[in-house]
């Protein structure tokens, strides 16, 4: 059985694992913690965390497990990159899934968006558009992010510099050398994602719609479970999975 400690317990993600986690015989959730709880008072009894809270907090979970010598589960997106820095530099210690989505389909979204991309070449030009409720914080969403990461790395572009957040005023046409990012929000949406690949005459798209958390928190249990089986790194939820 893995121990786990949920960071973010209030959230909805949070609130989504412990009802999952409840109907799981394989794990035991031994520690609730969100704002203003002792993390560290929990972890004794603990063979993971899970950390579904902010990007602000994720550094100091990141300290207190190396402390305690203890697996890492990150689904909290939005990281500064000073934050995205602590947790790279704690990668020889611990062993950490950090992904910025646990969903079986959405994983199988980022290997046929990297498959499409290879295919399809450089006469396709590369968008992507994601929605996402209304009390979403951060955009665009740590998925969409993935996706266009991939896209870059494929094209063999500089990540930052390929990007177009949305459009506005004269922009000139469009380069063969971007992608571009749209992020829509409203309503109780909780995650759609979709890729196009535009071309003279054909277009492709591929898309994912998550119509429940619980896709995101069994996947992020899984995970938890199988980090534990790993030496100290970084991985990905396409590790988990074994698609890479």
């Amino acid at each position: 059985m893995t121990r786990i400690v949920i960071v973010g317990c209030k959230g909805r993600m949070g609130q989504m694992l412990l009802a999952c986690a409840a109907r799981n015989p394989a794990v035991q959730v031994v520690g609730q913690i969100d704002q203003g709880d002792d993390l560290r008072a929990a972890l004794g009894n603990a063979d993971a965390v899970i950390d579904f809270s902010l990007a602000s907090a994720t550094p100091g979970v990141v300290a207190a497990c190396v402390e305690y010598g203890k697996a890492l589960v990150i689904g909290t997106t939005g990281h500064s990159l000073d934050e995205r820095a602590s947790i790279e530099g704690a990668k020889r210690r611990i062993p950490m899934v950090w992904a910025s989505n646990f969903s079986m389909g959405v994983n199988t979204l980022f290997w046929l968006t990297r498959k499409a991309a290879e295919i399809l070449g450089p006469d396709f030009d590369l968008e992507i558009v994601e929605m996402h409720h209304r009390l979403k914080r951060d955009a665009p969403s740590g998925t969409a992010a993935t996706l266009a990461g991939i896209l870059a790395d494929v094209r063999g572009l500089e990540h930052s510099q390929a990007m177009r957040h949305g459009r506005q005023g004269l922009t000139g046409e469009r380069t063969t050398d971007e992608i571009g990012i749209h992020a829509l929000r409203g309503g109780d949406v909780v995650g759609e994602h979709t890729v196009i690949f535009a071309a003279d005459g054909e277009r492709v798209e591929l898309t994912h719609k998550a119509s429940s958390r619980e896709t995101f928190a069994n996947g992020a249990i899984r995970a938890a479970g199988w980090v534990l089986q790993q030496p100290p790194g970084i991985y990905t939820m396409q590790d988990v999975l074994g698609l890479c």
